[in-house]
């Protein structure tokens, strides 16, 4: 089976790898010069940033992709476990080290900011066991369709239960609240409109943990990259995809600023609002914005702070260090969400992190000049309630021989919700 998959970002190049290993005949058209998305690097004078995400939970799903597309990942790639999830620091002046992968941990870093809010905190994560368990085994992991989920699932998708009120009804201590939203704030979500279920991901981090790839995320997309050859996909670099060819309700080719390009299937691994032919079965979503984002080569001595910090208030400031930097130097990322009347490292000094004098190299990027270099948001759908589960695509869409993969197509934009939606992509499509 000829299959076009239309965006080189994870989301395509995992379901292009799959596919090809599964004997399809694999071209993918991505419309930047390189493949990669959000996994690629910003680089200027010898500074090195990660462009999107710096860690994933669940690395099992990075593990599957590279097993059932070739060599294994301990072949290509070493996986580095973080202690410490994230730094969350609170207007009151305390702060809490969150650690990933242990109940025991976490209950003992709350303790530390306040006695008793451990065993508060590690209840309410318990408490996504079963969602986990039910979602994963009938939405994550299996190929499914709006009027065809099972009964438990579609008890979950269907719940007025909004993650606000369910945090509000759980925690009366606001920095606990604030760590569980956390996640869905930083991309751009109001807490109001997110689905409780959704908030499984504290259980995620409590149960998996917090990795990184060693050398920095953009080694997946080369890693990736290199599998695209391995398993001869026809790459389409520098070719935008203007939309999907139809004949007789079906999907028969894609039209491409250099020509049509034909095919059996189509996978959309991109924003659909792009594709003429996808754009009215997703007019009633919208895209999680990115946030302001400064990319910060430093010198001298800079804070010694963890992989993330989450700095609470309004502005919502997030820091992550760890980029590659010259000798002696340092490469920050930070991330400002809400009421940004000032520069950001001027915010991020009332703080009391304070590197103004310390920066040789600033590349600043508003939320429109991101969407634009990707082609769209990596955090995907806007929750706009619990209907937006059922508005999004993927993997299978109301066209046939059409399927959709990527942030856009998941209720997340992380890279293991992604990359599960490529499996199911695979699934659904089966094997040439």
């Amino acid at each position: 089976m000829r299959v076009v998959v239309v965006g080189g970002g994870f989301g395509g190049l995992a379901s292009a790898v799959r596919l090809a290993k599964t004997g399809h005949e694999v071209t993918l058209v991505e419309r930047s010069p390189q493949v990669g998305g959000a996994l690629a690097e910003v680089t200027s004078e010898g500074f090195a940033w990660d462009a999107g995400p710096t860690a994933t939970v669940m690395p099992a799903v990075v593990r599957d992709l590279f097993r059932k597309s070739g060599r294994p990942l301990e072949r290509e790639l070493e996986l580095v476990q973080h202690q410490v999830v994230r730094e969350h620091r609170f207007d009151d002046g305390t702060s809490v080290r969150l650690p990933g992968g242990s109940r025991a941990a976490q209950i003992a870093a709350f303790d530390e900011l306040e006695p008793g809010l451990g065993l508060r905190w590690a209840d309410h994560v318990a408490s996504y066991a079963d969602d986990w368990e039910v979602l994963r085994r009938g939405y994550f992991e299996q190929p499914w369709t709006p009027d065809a989920l099972p009964r438990d699932v579609a008890a979950r998708l269907d719940s007025r239960e909004v993650l606000h009120k369910r945090l509000r009804k759980t925690f009366k201590d606001e920095r606990l609240r604030l760590v569980a939203g956390h996640p869905f704030v930083a991309e751009g979500h109001d807490l109001r409109n997110v689905p409780a279920w959704a908030g499984l991901v504290s259980y995620l981090e409590q149960r998996f943990g917090c990795w990184t790839v060693e050398g920095g995320m953009p080694r997946l997309g080369t890693a990736l990259a290199e599998r695209l050859v391995t398993r001869q996909v026809t790459v389409l670099t520098g070719t935008d995809v203007r939309d999907i060819v139809l004949r007789g309700g079906r999907a028969v080719a894609v039209a491409t600023d250099a020509g049509e390009i034909a095919a059996d299937a189509v996978v959309c691994a991109v924003d659909p609002r792009r594709l003429p032919a996808l754009a009215p079965h997703v007019v009633r979503t919208m895209p999680a914005i990115p946030p302001v984002v400064s990319y910060l080569g430093l010198e001298g001595d800079v804070p010694d702070l963890p992989h993330e910090v989450v700095v609470h208030g309004d502005p919502l400031l997030v820091v992550r260090t760890g980029g590659r930097a010259p000798d002696g130097c340092a490469a920050w990322t930070v991330h400002g969400r809400g009421r940004l009347a000032e520069d950001l490292l001027r915010a991020l000094a009332r703080e009391e992190i304070d590197v103004r004098k310390n920066v040789v190299v600033r590349l600043d990027r508003t939320p429109r000049q991101l969407v634009e270099e990707w082609g769209g948001s990596p955090h995907g759908v806007l929750w706009q309630g619990r209907a937006t589960v059922r508005q999004r695509l993927g993997p299978t869409t109301p066209v046939p021989g059409v399927y959709a993969a990527g942030a856009h197509a998941t209720p997340g934009g992380g890279l293991p919700y992604v990359g599960l939606s490529a499996a199911l992509v695979a699934q659904a499509i089966g094997p040439a």
